[in-house]
C-alpha cells in the first residue's frame, strides 16, 4: 500500500509533465525554461573560465613565473586559446580552428606572364629553371604538413573556454574543489536526470510519428490530409528536438521556403533535418535505411511525399534527377530539403556543393545553420562514431543551441552553369553563417584527391616554370 502511494506520488507528476511537454511541442510554444537553463549554463561556464585563469596564475607563481610581459603568460582572453585534444594543451588560434593564415589562391588568377616572367622567359626553346617560382608551392606544402584545410574540418571544433565536459578536456575538473563540485553535479544532472528523460521523450516522438502519420494516411480527403500531414511532420521533429533540450532561433522568417523547390543548407549533423523541420514542412530525400531510421522513414512516407532510394538506385544520377524533376513539377509538394555537401562538416566551414540539385531547375531556398559549440558539439564525425554513439553524446550534452537564417530565394541566371550557381549559393550561406567558404570536396573525408586535380596542378606548375 505504501509503495503504491509512493509510486503514484512520483508517476502522476511525471505523466503530467510529459503531457504538458507534448502539448507545448505540438503548438511550438515554450515557457522559457530552456532559455533560462542556457543562460544559467553561460554563467557557470564564465565562472569556470575565471577559475581556470586563477589556477593558472597560482601555478605560475609556484613555478616562479611571475612575469606577465611574457606572451606565454598572458590571459586566455588575450591570446584567444583553444584546448587541443591531441596534445593535451591550449594552443592559440587566429580564425576558428585555423592556425595558418593562407593566401586565397595558390596559383595566379591570370595566365598572363608578369614583367619578371617576360624578362626571364626562355628564348630559342631554352628553359631556364628559376627557384623563386617554386617557393609558393613549397610554402603551401609546409602549411599543409602543419595543418591542411581539409582534414581539420572533420575534427570537433575547438572551444575558446572549457564547457565542463570531460570529452573536451581531461584535467580541468580537478583544478579546485569548487570546479570539481560543479562538474560532479553537472555529471549527475546530465546522466541521471536529463539523459533518461531525453530518451523517453525521443521514444515518445517516434511513437507519435508512427501513429499520427498512419492516421493521416487514412484520411480520404486531400484538402484535409495535407494540413494534417504538415502538423504531424512538425510535431514529430519538435518532440525529437525537445528531447535534446534544443534552443533554436530562426531569423528572417519572411524568406521561409514556400511551395515546391529546393531548400539548400550547410550540413553539420543529422540533427539538421530535425532542426529545420520544427518550423517548416519538407520532403526528405535519401537512401533507404533499416532499423531506427528505417522505422522513421516508413512512418513519414505514409503521409508525406518523401523520396527514398535503394542503394543501387541512388548511384544512378539520371534516375535521381528524374525523381527530383517530377517532385518539383507539382506545386502542391513541399520543398525538398537537400544538403549538397554530401557529408557533415564541423560547424566552421562550408565545402563544395554538388551540382546535381542545381541542374534540375526551380527555385533554391538557401538556409544557413550555425551551432553554438559551448553547449554541445553537434558535429557528427561518421568515420569515428557510429549513429548510436553520436546520439548518446547528444543525449548527454548540456543542450543543442543553434541559429537558423532563412535567405532570399535564388534562381539560376541565364547562361550560368550549375557549378557557378552552386558556388554562388554556397558563398551566400557561408557569409550569413559566419563560416569559411572552401572549394574542397567534402568527400575527401573518405577518399583521396582525384588524379585530374593533381594533374591540373602539375600542368599549371609546368607553365609557370616555362614562363607561359
Amino acid at each position: 500500500m505504501i509503495w503504491t502511494a509512493i509510486l503514484d506520488f512520483f508517476c502522476i507528476p511525471f505523466i503530467v509533465f510529459i503531457s504538458f511537454l507534448i502539448i507545448l511541442s505540438a503548438v511550438n510554444k515554450s515557457v522559457g525554461v530552456r532559455r533560462a537553463y542556457v543562460k544559467l549554463l553561460l554563467k557557470i561556464f564564465e565562472f569556470g573560465r575565471l577559475s581556470i585563469e586563477s589556477a593558472a596564475k597560482e601555478r605560475q607563481k609556484q613555478d616562479g613565473e611571475t612575469s606577465l610581459n611574457n606572451p606565454q603568460d598572458r590571459k586566455l582572453d588575450d591570446i584567444n586559446p583553444t584546448y587541443s585534444k591531441k596534445s593535451g594543451r591550449t594552443i592559440p588560434t587566429t580564425n576558428g580552428n585555423t592556425l595558418i593564415s593562407r593566401d586565397s589562391v595558390l596559383l595566379p588568377t591570370s595566365n598572363e606572364p608578369t614583367a619578371s616572367d617576360i624578362e626571364n622567359s626562355p628564348k630559342d626553346e631554352e628553359i631556364r629553371f628559376n627557384l623563386e617560382k617554386c617557393l609558393d608551392y613549397i610554402k603551401a606544402g609546409v602549411e599543409s604538413i602543419i595543418e591542411d584545410e581539409v582534414t581539420s574540418r572533420f575534427e570537433a571544433e575547438e572551444l575558446k573556454s572549457w564547457n565542463l565536459l570531460t570529452r573536451t578536456n581531461r584535467h580541468y575538473e580537478f583544478i579546485s574543489w569548487k570546479i570539481t563540485l560543479i562538474w560532479m553535479t553537472g555529471f549527475a544532472v546530465r546522466y541521471f536526470i536529463l539523459m533518461p528523460l531525453r530518451v523517453f521523450v525521443c521514444f515518445v516522438g517516434v511513437y507519435v510519428a508512427v501513429v499520427a502519420n498512419s492516421l493521416v494516411a487514412m484520411i480520404p480527403f486531400e484538402f484535409l490530409r495535407h494540413p494534417c500531414a504538415d502538423l504531424s511532420f512538425k510535431i514529430t521533429f519538435r518532440l525529437m528536438t525537445r528531447s535534446l533540450s534544443a534552443v533554436i532561433t530562426f531569423h528572417n522568417t519572411e524568406y521561409k521556403p514556400k511551395g515546391s523547390g529546393f531548400c539548400v543548407a550547410n550540413h553539420t549533423s543529422p540533427l539538421d533535418v530535425a532542426i529545420l523541420s520544427t518550423d517548416c514542412t519538407f520532403s526528405l530525400i535519401g537512401q533507404r535505411h533499416g532499423g531506427f531510421l528505417g522505422l522513421l522513414q516508413r512512418a513519414l512516407a505514409r503521409a508525406s511525399p518523401h523520396i527514398w532510394f535503394e542503394r543501387g538506385e541512388a548511384k544512378d544520377r539520371h534516375a535521381v534527377a528524374e525523381r527530383l524533376k517530377q517532385h518539383v513539377s507539382n506545386p502542391n509538394n513541399p520543398p525538398i530539403l537537400i544538403f549538397p555537401e554530401g557529408t557533415c562538416i564541423n560547424n566552421t566551414s562550408v565545402m563544395q556543393f554538388k551540382k546535381g540539385s542545381f541542374e534540375v531547375g526551380g527555385v533554391i531556398y538557401p538556409v544557413a545553420i550555425k551551432y553554438d559549440p559551448r553547449f554541445g558539439d553537434a558535429f557528427w564525425n561518421s568515420s569515428k562514431y557510429s549513429m548510436m554513439q553520436y546520439l548518446y553524446m547528444m543525449m548527454t550534452s548540456w543542450a543543442i543551441v543553434c541559429d537558423v537564417w532563412y535567405l532570399p530565394p535564388m534562381y539560376r541566371q541565364e547562361g550560368e552553369s550549375a557549378i557557378d550557381f552552386a558556388n554562388r549559393v554556397k558563398s551566400v550561406i557561408a557569409k550569413q553563417g559566419g563560416l569559411v567558404d572552401l572549394v574542397w570536396d567534402g568527400q575527401l573525408k573518405r577518399m583521396k584527391p582525384k588524379k585530374e586535380w593533381r594533374e591540373l596542378q602539375q600542368v599549371e606548375f609546368a607553365k609557370r616554370l616555362k614562363g607561359d
